[in-house]
């Protein structure tokens, strides 16, 4: 069937020069508690009132979590359902589960996991039937995807530390789960095992065909014996290893995002930690999941403050790309914090906003850009908040309030918006791959994704910044593999692709 195009157009506003944001006021909201929630503290982004205008929903730790509903002109107000209004909250990912068009939240916690379903304004209720079953342990980090043509999406849960293990914390991370639909329910969870203590997890086909399972570790937790891990997700899933070209590493990891920055059709990993950002590419010429450090010289290692007067290393957490002038070249948002008061690291951590330069090296922005907060960042949101086609910022902090910038930059060019529908189970085309032909060079490429980040996601239109075109055409790489016609679009507006 061919796929139907639908063109909403959205009107452009007037703005400062930039990159350049202005701080919104919110209602206050903090993300705070003890040692499990030094970590955590992520912000899920989504419409679930459908009006075309995403809502935040906000970890909260020891306080309940809160729903922030948008009214419009980037003015958010308080109104959590009780079903949401939760303690024990590190993050949550919203994901269509049920296959109804309606977006459900999967929510993490110290404490029991919970799948919530979505009804009409931002109404949530327990799901009745699926068999989903949680224990207690202390979880932060999640993904999921569609394996075939299952009914439900398989859910990975990433676990850190295990609180009852009575030699703990170090050396005592907890395992893994993953939980793979059994007709209309799920069964018992599978082990992934060991588990180094993760603090994000991302299917994508990261070079295999398919939508594997990339796992990035705490060190801090593990010591020693652990990695960074790449899971196979075969009939019985396994670890991949040398001998399928995957280049063991170590890091204190804390976040991932995946971008094709460079349109070579083989994406690149941001993956933060405490010292070194660290973004790799896939090396040329290797046959499976083989990836490589950039050079220190392209300038996203981020590894110190940059303002602030505090030279120790830096700690990031929330890594997110995206094109914040609509130059046509993806930029890269990083939160910042100390974990509490680690003396070895920065106490005054500003967040990171790294703008891509023409020769796809990267310039520090954050101070002039007005996002250079000293709160401990932890979670955060880089998206079109306000329908005007530029990316604001949501930050959600540990011991201090929520920030909200709106994205007042001048344009440096065009944009475009694609979101994507289909049919269910799948309605989110979670696996998809969207293709932008500029005319220009190579296509920009990005897949329809649910995980990575930290602690949070976004299920919202893909945003394409696009510089000085005027006119474009896009397709869709469905999940089955089935391609869509090129279709011709103009620009500065939002593009629905049904299927």
């Amino acid at each position: 069937m061919r796929p139907e195009l639908v063109l909403l157009l959205l009107l452009p506003t007037g703005a400062l020069a930039g990159p350049r944001f202005e701080p919104v006021a919110l209602p206050e909201h903090t993300y705070a508690g003890g040692w499990e929630h030094f970590v955590g503290g992520g912000v899920a982004a989504f419409d679930c009132s459908d009006d075309g205008l995403p809502e935040l929903y906000a970890a909260g730790g020891a306080n309940p979590a809160k729903l922030l509903r948008n009214r419009g002109g980037m003015v958010f107000t308080a109104d959590t359902p009780p079903a949401l209004a939760l303690t024990g909250v590190t993050g949550a990912y919203p994901l269509d589960i049920d296959g109804d068009g309606l977006l459900d939240l999967a929510v993490l916690r110290v404490g029991e996991n919970l799948l919530l379903r979505g009804g009409p304004d931002c109404r949530f209720t327990p799901f009745d039937g699926l068999d989903f079953t949680s224990d207690t342990r202390w979880t932060t980090a999640f993904s999921a995807t569609w394996e075939g043509s299952n009914g439900l999406p398989t859910l990975a849960f990433g676990n850190y530390v295990n609180r009852d293990d009575p030699n703990g914390p170090f050396r005592a991370c907890d395992v893994n789960l993953l939980y793979r639909p059994e007709g209309n329910r799920y069964g018992p969870p599978i082990e992934l095992t060991p588990g180094f203590c993760p603090l994000s997890m991302l299917f994508s086909d990261w070079g295999g065909g398919r939508a594997d399972l990339r796992v990035s570790n705490d060190r801090h937790y593990y010591v020693s014996g652990g990695e960074e891990q790449l899971w196979a997700m075969e009939t019985v899933p396994r670890l991949y290893g040398l001998q399928d070209g995957w280049q063991s590493h170590k890091l204190w990891g804390m976040g991932i995002a995946a971008r094709d920055l460079d349109g070579d059709g083989a994406g690149e990993v941001m993956m933060t930690s405490m010292g070194d950002q660290r973004l790799q590419r896939r090396m040329k010429g290797a046959n499976g999941p083989a990836f490589e450090d950039v050079p220190y010289a392209l300038g996203t290692t981020a590894h110190r403050p940059y303002t602030g007067g505090d030279g120790r290393p830096s700690t990031g957490w929330h890594v997110a790309f995206g094109d914040v002038t609509n130059d046509g070249r993806d930029d890269i948002f990083i939160a910042k914090g100390n974990v509490e008061q680690m003396p070895d690291s920065a106490w005054e951590d500003p967040n990171n906003l790294l703008i891509q330069q023409p020769d796809g090296s990267f310039v520090e922005a954050g101070m002039d850009a007005g996002v250079a907060s000293l709160a401990r960042g932890r979670g955060a949101v880089l998206a079109d908040l306000d329908g005007d086609g530029l990316l604001d910022l949501a930050v959600v902090n540990r011991r201090a309030p929520m920030e909200l910038w709106r994205n007042v930059s001048e344009p440096e060019g065009h944009w475009l918006a694609v979101r994507l529908v289909a049919s269910g189970p799948n309605t989110q085309a979670v696996g998809a791959w969207i293709e932008v032909d500029d005319g220009n060079g190579p296509l920009r490429r990005r897949e329809i994704t649910v995980g990575g980040g930290h602690a949070g996601g976004s299920a919202l239109a893909e945003h394409f910044g696009l510089g000085s075109v005027t006119s474009v055409r896009l397709r869709v790489i469905w999940p089955d593999g089935t391609a869509s016609d090129w279709q011709e679009s103009a620009v500065d507006r939002m593009v629905i692709l049904w299927r």
